[in-house]
């Protein structure tokens, strides 16, 4: 029989080569063979090529569509037809008919908007698409009598798809060949516990196997599968499920109610109630409807996202659902597996220790024959095979396998029979020394020692009675141990000092013992790695488990379930959990964590579920992810409180307005200057600007909070300055001159807003705030641009009263910022 990958101590790597079928009985090499013997099976070979193209004619392939991202059209009809495009579409065909071109600026802003919009969007769907296909799962198929690995679509009725621990099933099927072979159908069903599979079985599409390995035929495709969607789904390019998206969408609702009924009631009062001319009549209603729509905000937040997207696939990170970037950023505690996060997936093996007077020279022939029976050698049995080569010296040749145990997360060891040379069965174990040796043994004194210098320690243990007997481990004789020595990722001593620096709290979660993994991350200056609990002790209470896991660092011996259980308490604590891992023994907690992370070497079910994955293998990679989400919730919290002041403000004067039966102030072209430097320039510029705060919840809360009062102040000061300009110019020309001094105190007020979200203050938003006064500057000093926007200050006494009212609302928005910063934190 045939064992697969199994990490004897606990811990599993994917990534090896896939699994052959192997004879019973025969002579075992550790370079599995590319052509497949006879098994007896009919269907042990696969289909021919020529079968296989006359499936592909009938259409009996499985060709559901792969998407890591919406189509091109999707994008475009996502980002055109949207409610507030809608409107601001009408509004623009209404002024283009009766209003200078200069009052139909804001509709070209709109196209401008929009077209950045997709483009941005295309970018990233081509980031993704590309990522995609690094990161795809490759089954292996038998065709022709060899196993070669083909794309997840190029499967068709009738293909032999062979399987081993980590692998995904990507169709359904009925198993042909069945080694110990155990499946998780848990993204299923719910059910936790793994389904031992025999011959003739149905297995279904999305799930996994946790142990032993063998091959299934191929019996529904495309379609027809029972999970076929789950690896779309899995990538599909995503905008929404996020507190980001949401919250935006929350507030563009209340704006809709808002501004309904003031749209209306504007609508009659200058259309009704003022006997003005009836085109500039509509050009102030116009003006005063469109600055109520927050439209950039929506813009802003998906062109955030998706340069997000292209800046993380620079570095070889594939976000498969978008919101994880924003998830990330708001987590603050952080569970890792040590083997491939911590450490590098290679060991070597620094001493063999034989016990109890066993013969050194026959404990190297045991683990010759061990590395030999397996096709698909882990790190730890890799080393085994460096270090001990079939062939080497003692020849272990002559050595048959009977019998293999594949690797349990629950049991912590693995094991094989063999007949020797001279005819003499024997049975092994080789796993964790804890579990294998009973409490109390003098050789455990000796392993803890090792444990405590970071050594990953290994029990060889022979079996007198059936491998697979009940209580098998209970009477090993241990016969060696067999010390590793594991390769620190060179990067991950800084990663963990990233996390400490942002108070993340770094969880060491693995199934090795937990001193040596407390060792560990030790060297990498893990703080509290000192504070280590062996998971077998853990209490099962999910409060005691949670009070544990916030007062210990590391933890060892730790079964799968019990992973998702530790996820599952800190989550009853309020922790926005991620948990990165790379084994099948992980699948189960990413998938419950708040952000699952992967690595690209991870196995195709622990990629399937989580939402990040790190193609380079490289666990440095996730403080970029963080930087990147926190770049994003921080910026756009600072521009939606940009752009709902302006909201708010619109909303109030259109009140005042039609309560004091006046001339609405503005045209189109003013509020469009306004715009797009107080708020349309100065946004993109923030929005895309590196930003390192701690995510903070409550999106819509802490917006609305400096939103409301900035925007009544600068409603306050404008309608102010407007009524006082009206007493003090009379005559021909008096409403454009109001005009130009209301615009004066909004921009200033505005300008001041700008300000203030700009803090703290660094070169180049100094720059931008500076750059954004003088635009307007220019504005009022250059006479064909007074023209064209309509702006003129007459006088001196009345513009240096716009400055002065504008002043006082600048010194009350610096107060209400800090009684709001002072109550409800910043």
């Amino acid at each position: 029989m045939t064992q697969r990958a199994l990490d004897s101590s606990g811990e599993q790597t994917p990534g090896s080569p896939r699994p052959t079928k192997i004879d019973a009985g025969a002579e075992l090499d550790p370079v599995h063979p590319v052509e497949l013997p006879p098994s007896g099976h009919p269907d042990a070979t696969g289909l021919t090529t020529s079968e296989v193209a006359e499936r592909v004619a009938r259409g009996e392939v499985n060709d559901v569509p792969v998407r890591s991202s919406r189509s091109l059209t999707e994008i475009v009809r996502a980002n055109v037809f949207t409610r507030f495009n809608l409107i601001i579409g009408v509004l623009w065909v209404i002024m283009l008919f009766v209003a200078p071109i200069q009052d139909s600026l804001f509709g070209f802003v709109i196209v401008a908007n929009t077209g950045i919009g997709i483009i941005q969007e295309w970018r990233a769907k081509k980031t993704l698409d590309s990522l995609a296909v690094i990161g795809e799962a490759k089954p292996t198929v038998r065709r022709d009598g060899v196993a070669a690995e083909i794309s997840t679509h190029e499967i068709v009725l009738g293909d032999v798809v062979e399987l081993g621990p980590g692998d995904k099933v990507v169709v359904d099927g009925t198993v042909a060949e069945a080694d110990s072979l155990e499946i998780d159908e848990s993204l299923l069903t719910g059910e936790a516990d793994p389904v031992l599979k025999r011959a003739g079985d149905p297995v279904m599409s999305g799930s996994f196997v946790v142990a032993g390995g063998g091959a299934f035929t191929a019996t529904k495709v495309g379609r027809e599968a029972y999970a076929a969607q789950l690896a779309e789904e899995a990538s599909r390019f995503t905008l929404v499920h996020s507190e980001l998206r949401s919250g935006i969408s929350t507030i563009l609702k209340y704006v809709t109610w808002m501004m309904v009924p003031t749209a209306i009631g504007l609508i009659i009062s200058q259309l009704v109630v003022k006997d003005n001319n009836f085109k500039d009549s509509v050009a102030r209603t116009v003006g005063g409807i469109v600055p109520m729509i927050p439209e950039g905000l929506v813009l802003l937040t998906s062109v955030a996202f998706a340069i997000g997207v292209v800046r993380l696939g620079r570095k070889q990170c594939l976000v498969q659902e978008l919101p994880a970037i924003e998830g990330l950023a708001r987590v603050d505690v952080v569970c890792l597996d040590k083997t491939g996060t911590l450490t590098e997936g290679g060991m070597d093996i620094t001493e063999v220790r034989p016990l109890g007077g066993s013969d050194e020279a026959y404990v190297h022939q045991v683990l010759r024959s061990l590395g030999s029976s397996d096709p698909r050698p882990n790190a730890s049995l890799q080393a085994i095979i460096d270090a001990y080569p079939a062939g080497g010296e003692g020849g272990g040749k002559g050595w048959t396998v009977t019998d293999a145990m594949p690797f349990s997360s629950a049991r912590k060891y693995s094991g094989a029979a063999f007949t020797e040379t001279d005819g003499t069965p024997s049975a092994w174990l080789l796993g964790a020394p804890d579990v294998l040796l009973p409490d109390g043994d003098g050789t455990l004194t000796e392993i803890e020692h090792l444990n405590e210098q970071g050594l990953r320690v290994l029990l060889l243990a022979r079996v007198r009675g059936e491998l697979d007997a009940p209580g098998a481990a209970d009477g090993a004789e241990p016969t060696a141990l067999v010390v590793l020595e594991q390769r620190l990722r060179p990067d991950a001593g800084e990663t963990l000092a990233y996390f400490a620096q942002q108070n993340v709290a770094t969880k060491v979660i693995s199934g090795d013992n937990a001193v040596s993994v407390g060792a560990v991350a030790g060297k990498l200056g893990l703080a509290g790695a000192e504070n280590t609990l062996d998971a077998r002790r853990m209490p099962t209470d999910p409060d005691e488990m949670a009070t544990a896991m916030e007062e210990n660092a590391v933890f060892g011996r730790v079964t799968p379930q019990q992973k998702r259980d530790m996820v599952a308490a800190l989550q009853s604590r309020g922790h926005t959990v991620a948990m990165t891992g790379d084994g099948v023994n992980d699948v189960l907690a990413l998938k419950d964590a708040d952000i699952g992370v992967s690595m690209g070497s991870g196995s195709e079910a622990t990629r399937a579920v989580a939402q990040i994955v790190l193609l380079n293998n490289s666990f440095a990679t996730l403080p970029s992810v963080v930087a990147e989400g926190r770049r994003v919730i921080g910026n756009i919290t600072r521009v939606a409180t940009l752009f709902l002041t302006k909201t708010v403000y619109s909303v109030l004067l259109a009140i005042l307005v039609v309560c004091f039966q006046v001339e609405y102030p503005f045209l189109p072209r003013h509020l469009t200057l306004l715009s797009t430097l107080t708020i349309g320039v100065p946004a993109f510029f923030l929005a895309l600007a590196p930003n390192k705060e701690r995510a903070q919840p409550h999106f819509v809360r802490r917006v609305m909070r400096y939103a409301i009062p900035s925007g009544v102040i600068a409603a306050a000061a404008t309608f102010t300055t407007y009524l006082v300009a009206r007493h003090h110019y009379a005559g021909p020309g008096a409403l454009e001159a109001e005009t130009s001094a209301a615009t004066l105190t909004l921009f200033l007020v505005s300008m001041w807003v700008l300000a203030i979200i700009a803090r703290p203050y660094t070169w180049w938003r100094i720059g931008l705030v500076v750059a954004m006064g003088l635009g307007f500057l220019i504005v009022l000093v250059v006479p064909w641009l007074q023209d064209f926007f309509a702006l003129k200050l007459v006088g001196t006494t009345m513009p240096w009263g716009a400055v002065g009212i504008a002043v006082a609302a600048a010194a009350l928005l610096e107060f209400s910022w800090r009684l709001v910063g002072r109550r409800f934190g910043a």
